[in-house]
C-alpha cells in the first residue's frame, strides 16, 4: 500500500498527513481550507481539489474529521469517499466518533467491498507531529495487519481492540479519563498557588510519583503560564465527552465524575472560549475559586 488519500488536515491531520510522506508514501491530501492543503505540499504531498480527488487511485483512505456528521457526510455522501473509493480499498477513519456511527460506515463500506477500520488517536499535537500517536483500532484482524505500515508511520502505541466501533469505544474511554485528569490538574495547581508553593517545583515533584501522568508532563508549563494555544480544543472534547455520556446511559453506567467533567467542558465552552486547549480548564477552576492568583 503505497498511496494514501487524506481527508482533513487540521491540528492533527496535516503533521499525520506529513509523516506518512515522510514515511515513503504518496498521499494526496484534501482540506476544505485550501491553506492546509497547501502546507501539505510543500511538505512532499499532492493537493487535491475534492474528496473525489483524493480518493481516486488511493489504496488507502484516511479520514481526519471533527465529528460524527462531518464523517456521515464526507464518507456516504453522494460524491463521497463510498462512492469514489476501488472495491479494494482500505478506508481508516481516524476521527473521534460516535460508535454506532463508526459501525454504520463499516456496514456501508462492507456493501460496496471497501474495508473500514475505526482507528481515532490520542496524544494530541505534539504526539501527531512526533508520530507516536496511540492508535485504538476496531474492525477485522486481516484489515488491521493490512494497515499495519499505515499505523506505524504515525503511530508508538498501536492496538486493535476489536471489531468495528470497538476502535471509538476505546477513544471514548480515553477522553473520559483525559479530561477529569486535566481537571484534577487544574485543581492541583489552583490549590498550591493558593498556598504560596512553588508551583513548577511542586508539578516536578508531583511528576515523578504516583500521581505523576502525561498532563502533568505535556500540559502543566502551559497551565502554570495561563498559556492555551490548542493542541486539542475545549470544543472538541466537549463534543467528545457528549459522546462518552451518552454511550454511557445507552449502557446503563454511571459515570459521575465524567459526568461533572462533561459539565464543566461545557460551561467553559458556553463563556466563548471552545477554541482554547482543553487544559483551559483551569480558568473556570479559578472563577470558581475565591482565590486570586497573584
Amino acid at each position: 500500500m503505497s498511496t494514501v488519500g487524506f481527508i482533513g488536515l487540521g491540528i492533527m491531520g496535516l503533521p499525520m498527513a506529513a509523516n506518512l510522506v515522510k514515511a515513503g508514501f504518496e498521499v494526496a491530501g484534501y482540506n476544505r481550507s485550501p491553506g492546509k492543503i497547501a502546507k501539505l505540499a510543500e511538505q512532499g504531498g499532492t493537493a487535491a481539489g475534492s474528496v473525489a480527488e483524493a480518493v481516486r487511485g488511493a489504496d488507502v483512505v484516511i479520514t481526519m474529521l471533527p465529528d460524527s456528521p462531518d464523517v456521515q457526510a464526507v464518507v456516504l455522501g453522494e460524491d463521497g469517499v463510498l462512492a469514489n473509493a476501488a472495491s479494494s480499498t482500505l478506508l481508516i477513519d481516524m476521527s473521534t466518533i460516535r460508535p454506532d456511527v463508526a459501525r454504520e460506515v463499516a456496514a456501508a463500506g462492507a456493501e460496496r467491498g471497501v474495508r473500514v477500520l475505526d482507528a481515532p488517536v490520542s496524544g494530541g499535537e505534539a504526539g501527531a507531529i512526533e508520530g507516536n500517536l496511540s492508535i485504538m483500532v476496531g474492525g477485522a484482524d486481516d484489515d488491521f495487519a493490512a494497515a499495519a505500515s499505515v499505523f506505524d508511520a504515525v503511530g508508538g502505541t498501536i492496538v486493535h481492540v476489536g471489531p468495528a466501533g470497538a476502535g471509538q469505544t476505546v477513544k471514548a474511554a480515553n477522553q473520559l479519563i483525559v479530561a477529569g485528569t486535566i481537571e484534577l490538574v487544574a485543581e492541583s495547581i489552583v490549590f498550591l498557588e493558593a498556598h504560596g508553593v512553588d508551583t513548577e517545583a511542586a508539578v516536578k515533584v508531583l511528576a515523578g510519583g504516583l500521581a505523576g501522568n502525561r498532563i502533568l508532563e505535556r500540559k502543566a508549563a502551559g497551565m502554570l503560564a495561563r498559556e492555551f494555544t490548542p493542541g486539542f480544543r475545549v470544543e472538541l472534547h466537549d463534543k467528545d465527552l457528549g459522546i462518552v455520556t451518552s454511550a454511557a446511559r445507552e449502557a446503563g453506567v454511571t459515570i459521575p465524575l465524567g459526568a461533572l467533567a462533561a459539565q464543566l467542558m461545557g460551561a467553559l465552552k458556553a463563556q466563548g472560549h471552545g477554541g482554547l486547549d482543553h487544559s483551559a480548564l483551569l480558568k473556570l477552576v479559578e472563577q470558581l475559586s475565591t482565590h486570586d492568583k497573584a
